[in-house]
Order: C-alpha cells, then structure tokens, then sequence
C-alpha cells in the first residue's frame, strides 16, 4: 500500500478527547443508589476484554501494553520518553494513538470497522517497550500487528473469505459465509439464540459454537435448548457434520460480571429492578439467552428509574453475519429535566405515528408506550457510546411487551475543542453552529422512539396462525394490491434481511425522524414553536439544520465506504448515505453539491429551505414508505435490491472525487474519558473520580479501573 493510501488509516493527531461530565448528576443520588450504579459499573467494565477479543487478535495485547507503559511511565510520560530516547514528537503519537484506542476499545473504529495506526516509526513503540519486562512482553505479544497494513483486507472488519478480519468466527481461517449460514439456520430451527456466541471450525471439521458463561459446561439443568451438546447435521451443506455447544467463552470475565450484578441486585431500588439483576446473573452464569430476555422483559417495566442501565450482548452490528452481539454495558443517571419532554413526545406519538405513509394495517395494533428518559452517562463500556438507544432488540418482546428508549445527554452535550466544521456554507453556518444541538436531539428523539418503535412485522406466527387477516391481505402502497409476501414461523427480521439488517433499519429509522420532524407539533414538543407551520421562526431554523445536518452526515459518511472492497463498513453511515442521495434525487433542485474550484476543495451544500416542506418532505415520503413496506412484508429481493441501488457509491464520482475531499477534510470523531467509582466497604459510601480530557488522563482512568 503507498504512502497516499494508508494515510487514511493513520490515527488522529490529535484525537478528541473530551470528559463525560457527570459528577453534578451523580452527587444528588441516595447511597444505595450510588452502590447500585457502581457495581453495575464495575460489572460493564469487567466486559472490556470481551469487547477488545471481539475486535481483533492482537487488541487485547495491545491493551496491556498501553497499561504496562502507563505503570512504567509513574504519572512521568516525559521521563519515560528520555530513557527511551524518544522525542516528544514521537511520545505524543504514542499516547495519541492509546487515547483513540481505549476509546474504541481496540486498533478498529467503532464508527467504521476500519484499523488505525501510529503515525510514527515502529521504533518508537519499541523503544518504548524496552523501558519495562512487563511492557516488552505485550508489546512482543502483539506480533506486529499494531502496525501492519501489508494485506488491504485486513485493514477492515469482516467476513474471512472476503479477506477481512473478524474474531466472531476465531482460530476458522477457511470457514465460508455459506458455513456460517448454514449454523445459523440450523441454530434458528433449534431456537438457540445467537447473541452471546462465537462459532469457531475446528480442523476436523467440527462447528463449535462458543457460549459466553461463567460455567465452562453445560448447566445441570441444561441450556437453551435442552441437556444435549453434540449434533449431527442432516441435509444442506453441513450434511454428516457436528456442531457442538462449548459453555466457558469468557469465563474469568462472565464470571467476575455476574458477581457483580448480584450485588447490584442486592442494591436494587424496588423488586422489579432486583428481578432484572438475577435474570441478567442467569445469564451470565449460564450462558442463557432465554434468560436474557427475561432481564430485558423486567427493564422494560422498570419505568423511571433514577439509576438507569442495561447489560450483556445486545448490538450485532460487528459481526459479519449481524446476528452475534457485542458486549456492552452502562449505568447512567436520569436528567428529570430534559425527561419532561420525552415524556411528552411518548404522549404524543399515537398522534404523530398515523402521519407515517403506510395504512395501519403495517403498524402496532397498539401503541406501546415506553420509558423514554435522557440520561447523563456514568459508565459505558462498548466500542464506542452512542447519543440514544431504543432496546430491547427481540421482535416479539417489541411487538408485543414494548420498549425503552433513552437519550444520551452527556455525549449529545459534548463538544470538541476547535471543531471544524467543512461542508457547510458561510452563509449557514451561523444558524447551523446555533441550532444543531437542539436539532439532533429532536433527530434522535424521533429516531429512536417513533423511528425504531413503529412499524408491524406481518407474521405467520405458527403455522396456520396469521398476525393479520391472511385472507384479505392489506394492500400494499407500492402496487396497490394485496401483499404476497410476510414472516414465516420462526422467521425474524434479522435472519430474513441477513447482514442488510442493521443499516436498513437504521436508513428507516432516521427517515422516521425526517418525515416527523416536518410536524411543527413535535418541534413544539422540543420547546420551539407554538406548534404553527412557521419556516422562518426558531422552529424553522430546527427543521432546516436538522435537513442540512442529515445532508452533511450522508456527504461524509464516504468515508466509511472502502473502495477496495466496495463495501460499507458502518451501518448508519450507510442509511445516511442513501437519505442523501434521496435529497439530491429529489424534484425542484431541493439539494445541491457546489462548488468553484476544479479539485472540489471548495464543496458545499446547497440545501433549499424554502423547499423542505414539498420536495425535501416527498423524497422522505417515498424512500421511507418504500423500506417500511419491504420490511413490513418480508419482502427482501425488492427491498435489497432498492436498498442496495440507494446506497451504491460507485468508483468514480463518488467513490474517488468526493471521498477525496471528505477524507481531506475529515475531523477526529470525539473519544470520551470517563469517571470510575469507589466504594468504601466500611461506610458503605461511593466516591466518584474524574479525569482530565487529555490522552493521559484517559490512559489513566483505565488504570485505575484494572
């Protein structure tokens, strides 16, 4: 790979560092309260390995690594760089290379899949590691890894036989997609549930699949799916072969986590949340999926909690396959303030859902009210923290018991020192710098609760049993005639829509939020506006930069798109992407890219305010109806194929001009340091520890936490 090439792929210099602030939330809460977020801290950091394994071979390494410097180094970075012999220069690529690390818990960014390295020479890392046994020795361990970029593929997460890197199918060089796909069927026939598994291909030939647990074998009382480990395959491509169930992935981890869970349990606030805690330490003991779903069926009705959290294996969006969850974790503290307005959002979203272009035959019979919170986050351990979360993921605990959605304040609140902000005009930029925190909270507001919590999964739920009249199909908006197509038993969303899952959700979600927030009714939700159409007040200003916002968003989400492998490697920035290419379709010239100078150094975009509320509105409308009635339906070649064609970046235009530019301009997405707590075993009293926003004081705070 040349010189031009791999710097896409250098870390950035600097990264982003900013501080959760959290401690004016957290100072308020009752003892039992802050011993109750603090073991559920401590259960969620005890997941970071799981999380650095799930990422790359050499991660977890490269972590103890980091660590062993931060030791040697005695709170003295400079010192240490002298008796290395390493200039300053080369000891801030060091710490700037472990701040984006820890960050992304592992050398892939969780926003994009793609492998960063240091920017300086492999002999500074070296020399470094030379200071200390105990640093030399993982720094060995890494096999060089930190820095190679020989082989392209593996500069990226994926599939193996695509040439890309994954650790959901471990120690399985020749293991197939098709492979793959065949466990998985066969593990949906079964009903054992994939979230907390590995699958690894032994070299005889045995499909192991890897359950997460602190028992290393199967239960007395059995697993999932009965007492039975070992199976022969019969027909498909797995003809003749064995898959075998092996309890004990994670085991020193799951089993520290689920000591810690019970004593959140022991800490609980009412009988509801004690109940969550010993199904989540079933779970996690176990290895029990079925029992999983039992915490997430007690979260739901753990409505308005101080504390707020949740655990375990939940978002797929790291594996390949899409069906393997990442280990994630957070305790957070509940902002009753900016809550009030959720509250009324979730008040209004019976109203504001019939306004979606599709009949109520495709939407809940029901509205299922949910806790909708914004909460300021202690603790999140995961690749990365996101700004709101609709959970849980399980169809028919959504479908049919409901949801939370909460929103993240502290990371939506948190801003980057001299941030740049390319891509938008002069003559925007002073309406976009003031409006665009309040338009993203709107956007994920919109997003999560009406966007992920809307929509019908027409289902043949056993055989013979319909969720809708199956012999008077409604009729679906894009033909006019009855629908043809729906799930079939044991059929979910996830394993009908295969890898495409993640990121075409995300794409309706998102467009949920577009077409709702033209609604000047849910503006006024927000506490802008008195509910009128009025494109010129402070409500007008909202709807506008969250338009130009979601235009910016799909313009510089090419950079998460590989044009070695013509693929994306990030699902929202992939829906982003297609909404974009909507609005630049879109009639009457709504949204425009310009520009002056022949290298497109200058590029803009032009966004039609005047024009939102017809033909901006009308690309949302027929984009969204689209998505929502191919999902709806099971209708997957036509929705695959739509999909696919509106998210296609092409190598030319696009894939090379355009992404030229947006990784030109690209600014170091933001990496958080977070606070650790203490607990006084005598008192019984919890302390909270913040850091500075700096790459040592990150290094720092994941010291304190080993």
């Amino acid at each position: 790979m040349n010189a031009q090439e791999l710097a896409q792929y250098y870390a950035d210099a600097p990264p982003a560092v900013v501080r959760l602030e959290i401690a004016k939330h957290f100072e308020p809460l009752t003892d039992k309260q802050k011993r109750y977020s603090h073991f559920i801290s401590r259960a969620s950091f005890a997941g970071n390995r799981i999380v650095l394994r799930q990422t790359s071979p050499e991660a977890e390494s490269i972590y103890d690594f980091i660590l062993a410097l931060h030791r040697a180094a005695g709170g003295d970075w400079k010192a240490l760089a002298e008796k290395a012999a390493v200039d300053e220069a080369g000891l801030n690529d060091l710490l700037h290379y472990a701040a984006q690390f820890l960050g992304n818990a592992g050398n892939y960014k969780s926003f994009g899949d793609s492998k960063f390295i240091p920017r300086c020479p492999e002999s500074v890392f070296a020399a470094l590691a030379s200071t200390t046994p105990d640093a030399e020795k993982h720094y060995k361990a890494t096999n060089g890894a930190i820095f190679s970029s020989d082989k392209q593929g593996l500069l990226h997460l994926g599939f193996t036989d695509e040439g890309h890197l994954t650790t959901y199918y471990p120690d399985s060089p020749d293991i197939t997609k098709d492979e793959i796909n065949a466990v998985a069927k066969w593990s949906q026939e079964k009903g054992l549930l994939p979230e907390n598994n590995r699958l690894r291909k032994t070299t005889d030939g045995v499909f192991e699949i890897l359950i997460a647990s602190a028992v290393t074998s199967i239960p007395p009382t059995g697993g999932d799916i009965g007492k039975e480990t070992e199976f022969k395959v019969k027909g498909g491509i797995l003809d003749g072969k064995t898959i075998k169930l092996v309890y004990g992935d994670y085991a020193p981890q799951m089993e520290a986590i689920t000591g810690y869970i019970k004593k959140a349990a022991d800490n609980a606030d009412n009988e509801t949340q004690e109940k969550m805690h010993r199904a989540y330490a079933k779970s996690f003991e176990e290895g029990s999926i079925l029992a999983f779903k039992e915490s997430q069926r007690y979260w739901i009705r753990d409505q308005g909690p101080m504390v707020e959290c949740n655990i375990g294996f939940i978002e797929t969006y790291r594996d390949p396959a899409g069906i393997r969850g990442e280990w994630e974790g957070f305790a957070s503290v509940v902002n009753l303030e900016r809550t009030r307005a959720f509250g009324e959002l979730v008040r209004s979203a019976p109203t504001l859902i019939p306004l979606l272009p599709w009949s109520k035959d495709f939407e809940k019979d029901k509205f299922l009210s949910p806790d909708f919170t914004s909460l300021e986050v202690l603790t999140f351990c995961g690749s990365g923290i996101p700004a709101g979360i609709n959970i849980p993921n399980y169809d028919d605990i959504r479908q049919q018991e409901g949801f939370k959605n909460v929103s993240l304040g502290n990371v939506l609140g948190a801003k980057a020192p001299n941030e740049k902000i390319p891509f938008i005009s002069t003559e925007d930029l002073e309406v976009y710098q003031k409006y665009r925190d309040a338009a993203f909270e709107v956007q994920v507001g919109l997003h999560e609760l009406t966007g992920h919590g809307c929509g019908k999964l027409l289902q043949e739920t056993e055989p013979g049993v319909y969720n809708f009249d199956q012999e008077n199909p409604p009729m679906s908006p894009l033909t006019g005639k009855p629908v043809t197509t729906w799930y079939k038993p044991g059929q979910t969303w996830g394993s009908v829509f295969g890898g495409l899952a993640g990121a075409y959700e995300e794409c309706r979600a998102e467009l949920v939020a577009m077409h709702l927030s033209c609604e000047f009714s849910a503006l006024k939700i927000f506490g802008f506006g008195d509910g009128s159409v009025d494109m010129d007040g402070p409500a007008g200003d909202v709807l506008y930069t969250s338009y130009l916002s979601m235009a910016r968003a799909g313009l510089t989400s090419v950079e998460f798109w590989d044009p070695k492998s013509q693929k994306w490697g990030q699902p929202h920035c992939q829906a982003r992407f297609g909404i974009f290419k909507a609005f630049l379709e879109a009639e009457d010239d709504f949204c425009k890219l310009e520009h002056a100078k022949e290298d497109l150094s200058d590029l803009t975009i032009k966004l039609d305010r005047s024009k939102i509320l017809t033909s901006g509105r009308k690309a949302v409308h027929d984009m969204l109806q689209k998505i929502h009635i191919y999902k709806s339906t099971a209708d997957v070649d036509p929705g695959t194929q739509f999909f696919n064609k509106m998210t296609d970046v092409g190598l030319e235009y696009w894939g090379s001009k355009i992404r030229n530019v947006v990784l030109a301009n690209k600014q170091p997405r933001k990496v958080f340091v977070q606070a650790n707590t203490y607990l006084d075993e005598e008192t019984g009293k919890v302390t909270l520890k913040e850091y500075d926003p700096s790459p040592e004081g990150m290094i720092a705070s994941w010291a304190d936490r080993e």
